[in-house]
């Protein structure tokens, strides 16, 4: 490997973990607004695995290789850039973060909170400012309101159970497991529902007296829909960000929608522009990033892998038994 290459990971064909291959690439050229990264730590999220199986393209004009979310060290910068050679970032990428080196725009970076890991600070990009825009942005989530989350102990749930939580939200969140459930009421949710043995609806409507919640993050889609619906309060808001229950719904109630004034709307990170995603970057550096330095927030990180280990990091998220993040650790290469 010559000083102008990198170690990264390549999908050899759309399929299983077992199409992940370690390889040798040039290491990429910035443009005029991105900073290069020497890699340390990588996120592994739902989008990669989506991606691996062919099912979620890169937008055009971005890397190839997976990988959403990096920290690392700068080893070049932009002379306007606020940040310098030797700085420790972590940053939302466009992909190509699983690789010794990504380049990123300067605007989707930030440095790391105060005491932070390469480790934590990996954790944090894709998740947190999916929650911020999702909660916030779309969700115009409010101190005194409830929120329902779905899947509450993967990636996401961690954030937006602590996120919200933090922010005065009353939280409730499903779960496929009794141990899960403890483990999101620990993070500070106020209750679970275990969806194995608990109709959520039935169960949100006994929590809020009938009321329904504010706000329901939803990575369910399809499978969800009519439950959603029937969970919400009037003027509820439901927020789509993953179709793990399928993209299309049979036999929606569409007068339950009006008659409760009801918003369903959703949204996707990845193709949105690197102005919109420097807008997320500068909401959360201004009202997340302090709570993330005082621990009032913390990434809930499961397991790490060496960056060799990448197959097993896929199998693991697939399996659905981890609670909160897996990282891949390329400090060592």
């Amino acid at each position: 490997m010559t000083a102008q290459q990198m170690k990264a990971i390549i999908v050899n064909q759309p399929g299983g973990p077992e199409e992940l291959s370690l390889t040798t690439l040039p290491i990429p050229t910035c443009h005029d607004d991105e900073v290069l990264v020497r890699v340390q730590a990588a996120g592994v999220n739902r989008p990669d695995l989506m991606q691996r199986k062919g099912l979620y393209p890169p937008p055009p004009n971005t890397s190839p290789l997976l990988g959403l979310e990096i920290a690392g060290e700068v080893v070049s910068a932009p002379s306007s850039s606020p940040f310098k050679v030797g700085d420790s970032i972590c940053a939302l990428t466009n992909g190509g973060g699983y690789a010794q080196y990504c380049a990123v725009p300067v605007t989707q970076c930030l440095l790391w909170p105060e005491g932070f890991t390469a480790y934590e600070a990996a954790a944090l990009p894709e998740t947190f400012f999916t929650v911020w825009t999702n909660l916030f942005e779309i969700g115009k989530l409010k101190a005194g309101e409830t929120v329902l989350i779905h899947g509450g102990s993967g990636g996401i749930g961690t954030a937006a159970i602590q996120i919200a939580k933090n922010f005065g939200a009353t939280i409730y969140t499903t779960v496929g497991s009794q141990e899960k459930g403890e483990f999101c009421k620990k993070l500070g949710a106020t209750d679970f529902i275990n969806y194995h043995d608990e109709d959520f609806v039935q169960r949100i409507q006994e929590l809020t007296h009938q009321q329904g919640v504010n706000i329901i993050l939803d990575i369910m889609a399809a499978a969800y829909l009519n439950k959603n619906i029937d969970s919400l309060s009037e003027d509820g808001r439901l927020v789509i960000i993953s179709f793990q229950g399928g993209i299309k719904a049979n036999d929606v109630n569409l007068a339950k929608i009006v008659t409760k004034r009801v918003t369903v709307c959703g949204s996707t990170l990845r193709p949105r522009s690197t102005d919109f995603k420097g807008h997320i970057a500068k909401e959360l550096q201004q009202h997340v990033w302090p709570l993330l330095a005082q621990r009032k927030i913390s990434p809930s990180i499961y397991k790490i892998f060496p960056f060799e280990e990448v197959r097993q990091a896929h199998e693991l998220m697939e399996s659905g038994e981890h609670n909160g993040k897996i990282i891949l650790d390329l400090s060592h290469l």
